[in-house]
């Protein structure tokens, strides 16, 4: 009673559960019967099926048991699924002795009848009517006698269907059955009760069978024994849970509808009434029933042969996602491509860390050759002096990357930029080009440098003087292949520029070439007399002398410099030097020595009193000897008429007239008889403390230009090596022109 209240009482809230009550399985009914499963709707009694329709039988007399349909139809299989139940059915036999008359255990008729208001009926789609024999005919009908339909099979030979694929309708035929077939009769037939093929056969036999089971090649032409082993034909019967309902009409009463959770009903045409399926996506037992866990989803991604999946798989309820793995598109299920993007990204990328590499390379093997150059340029020796070691970096930085706006000049090895280094520290950077000098073969007495050994050359000679008329080195790089060179900044830019540029008023002044002069001479002085060992400079020119914020001298530019042993001279294979300011002597003989400075200066001094660069060309293209003319003018006593300014006082024209008789005496052919620098230093200061001496009468100065003009010079004009006017022409000969800005 309180089962039936509770019962009720879930109706009304819930009709599904009533569906449930309805059907209830009980907790101990027997699902298995030997080796076959009973599922529901099916069941071994009325409490375990859905009705009565449903109740098979399981024999235990068996070992193990069997299930069976009723008394005497064996059950092979249960498909839920399928809505399929196969069974055996006899086969017919037509069999004759050799008089021709039937053998009493042969039944050429059979028939099998199901109820016409059951839920079973014969598949028309699984099941053939089949029939073997050599003079056999089978006819199948039903009970009403609605239709009829067979086959006939003839052969004149045994035939062996080992090797036969299909009935061909030589000893074996085959034909169609109807939809919706309840009952089936099967009449056999011989035409000749086998008497003309009873040599090899004098029997036939017909059966429905099911085609999916049914394999030719597993058969022969029967004969009489096999009447006796009573062979069942495996037959498939459609079933469906309900007959003469469509789904709509099913679903409409919730009480007794069939289908469970997750399922989908179909209304089957030859069973005339509805079946349960699962959704896709499900599988189970769609048939409602409390112990049953129905339709369940299925994990597609644990089965990949079934649910093919080509990247990501992802399952949900009923179905399943498939995401192409990362940097593919497409249809995961069907096939991934790989997409354009990552096709570009990983271009992207793969450049991205080739171009990373090859920059840690590069960084790496910079690195290291930054070390060796270092090391190579004596970095281990040079970072214990007194000279600063910058970085490669430092430089470029200071310079704006060698910015061509920084650019003060260059020379045959190298420009010159400007810089700012910690700060406000203006300085001057000698950055080397990639310019060779080409070497002799004989290493042995080779002078001539290329880049690096013009680079260290300087270093060295740089590096041991120090004199306040001379360019400071403040500091080197050593990680370049030739090293950095860092001067003080001299502002005022060169000689040459004040002398050419007509816009500089510096010169027009006599005070100001006077003491430049002097401060040029006392520099190279330093170099020849003080200077441990004495450097020849050899390289001397107005270019090579630099105007401070004060417009003091600094001479500058020691790559071609010389170290030489006090009183000795050197031997160059090599002519170096700028036109128009070599000594002829040092052309001819290839003898350096300091009057060969003293030379250079002197073509410097010519171009102070004159404003004519030494190496010229007039109008025409014609090349104008200016050192020549300059000589001529001055034994003819007419220089005033050749200077680049005029005298402010009969002093100065004077002080003008010394000066050129100096400049005279240091550009004599024979290097022995001009004068030392110390000698040209002193004669300069004597002229400049004149010059400056204002408290001093013209008595005093005239004295003292009296006392130049008593140099030998004045008695030894006539006398002078004639080479020297023969030699003039040495000024053409090509050699290295420098026009450093240091």
């Amino acid at each position: 009673m309180k089962a039936a209240v509770m019962m009720a009482a879930v109706a009304c809230f819930l009709p599904m559960a009533l569906a449930l009550a309805t059907f209830t399985e009980k907790d101990n009914c027997d699902r298995m019967c030997g080796n076959m499963s009973v599922p529901f709707p099916f069941g071994l009694d009325e409490s375990c099926a859905r009705n009565s329709d449903f109740i098979l039988i399981c024999n235990h007399s068996f070992s193990p048991p069997k299930l069976f349909f009723d008394e005497e139809i064996l059950v092979f299989d249960i498909s839920v699924v399928n809505g399929t139940i196969s069974i055996g059915i006899y086969i017919s036999y037509d069999c004759y002795d050799p008089n021709g008359n039937l053998l009493d255990e042969a039944y050429p008729d059979t028939s099998f009848t199901m109820s016409e208001d059951g839920h079973y009926t014969f598949s028309d789609t699984r099941n053939k009517l089949t029939v073997f024999g050599c003079d056999t005919s089978a006819l199948i009908s039903d009970a009403a006698g609605t239709f009829g339909c067979g086959c006939s099979s003839y052969c004149r030979e045994a035939i062996n269907f080992t090797a036969e694929s299909a009935c061909s309708g030589l000893g074996c035929c085959q034909t169609s059955i109807p939809k919706s077939l309840r009952t089936l009769n099967i009449s056999m037939n011989s035409t000749t009760n086998y008497e003309s093929v009873q040599e090899f056969s004098s029997c036939g036999s017909a059966f429905v069978v099911d085609q999916e089971s049914f394999h030719v090649s597993d058969y022969k032409l029967p004969v009489p024994a096999d009447i006796r082993e009573h062979v069942d034909s495996k037959v498939v019967l459609d079933w469906v849970v309900e007959r003469n309902l469509s789904c709509e009409e099913a679903k409409s009463n919730s009480s007794s509808y069939a289908c469970g959770a997750n399922s989908i009903c179909s209304y089957f045409e030859n069973g005339q009434g509805y079946r349960c399926s699962c959704e896709a996506g499900y599988m189970g037992n769609p048939y409602v029933h409390p112990t049953s866990p129905g339709c369940r989803d299925i994990d597609e991604c644990e089965d990949p042969r079934q649910h093919s999946c080509h990247g990501n798989c992802k399952n949900k309820p009923g179905n399943y996602t498939c995401d192409c793995p990362f940097g593919m598109s497409g249809d995961g299920k069907v096939g991934c491509q790989i997409s354009r993007l990552a096709i570009i990204a990983a271009a992207i990328v793969a450049a991205t860390l080739f171009i990373i590499v090859i920059g840690l390379v590069l960084f790496i093997c910079k690195k290291r050759a930054k070390e060796r150059y270092f090391r190579k340029n004596g970095g281990e020796i040079l970072k214990h002096q007194r000279v600063k070691i910058f970085s490669e970096a430092q430089l470029a930085k200071a310079t704006n990357n060698y910015d061509a706006d920084n650019k003060l000049g260059e020379g045959g090895f190298a420009s010159v930029y400007k810089g700012r280094i910690e700060g406000d520290v203006l300085v001057a950077v000698k950055k080397p080009r990639d310019v060779l000098v080409r070497k002799t073969k004989d290493t042995s007495k080779d002078m001539s440098l290329d880049t690096h050994d013009e680079f260290l050359h300087e270093i060295g000679i740089i590096s041991q003087v120090n004199h306040k008329n001379l360019v400071k080195l403040l500091g080197i790089c050593l990680e370049t292949k030739v090293p950095l060179l860092v001067y003080e900044f001299i502002p005022n830019g060169t000689l040459y520029h004040h002398i050419h540029d007509k816009r500089s008023t510096v010169l027009r002044l006599w005070k100001n070439c006077l003491r430049i002069a002097l401060e040029t001479a006392l520099a190279l002085e330093y170099l020849h007399s003080l200077a441990d060992p004495p450097i020849i400079h050899s390289d001397v020119k107005s270019l090579n002398i630099l105007l401070d914020e004060k417009y003091s001298a600094k001479v500058s530019d020691f790559g071609a410099s010389i170290l030489i042993s006090p009183g000795n001279t050197h031997i160059a294979d090599r002519i170096q030097g700028t036109i128009g300011y070599l000594d002829p002597e040092y052309v001819t003989t290839g003898e350096l020595t300091t009057k060969s400075d003293v030379y250079s200066f002197g073509v410097v001094l010519v171009e102070l009193l004159t404003g004519e660069s030494p190496p010229r060309r007039a109008q025409s293209g014609e090349k104008i000897n200016i050192i020549q003319s300059f000589i001529s003018v001055v034994e003819n006593r007419t220089l005033l008429h050749m200077t680049n300014f005029e005298a402010s006082n009969a002093s100065e024209v004077r002080e003008i007239e010394g000066v050129g008789l100096l400049a005279r005496r240091c550009l004599i052919y024979n290097g022995v008889n001009r004068p030392t620098m110390k000698e040209v230093a002193e004669q300069l200061a004597r002229i400049n403390k004149s010059l400056w001496a204002d408290q001093q009468n013209d008595e005093e100065t005239q004295s003292l230009l009296d006392e130049v003009r008593g140099d030998s010079l004045w008695t030894s004009i006539s006398e002078m090596n004639k080479p020297e006017s023969i030699d003039l022409s040495v000024f053409d000969i090509e050699a290295a022109t420098s026009s450093s800005g240091i």
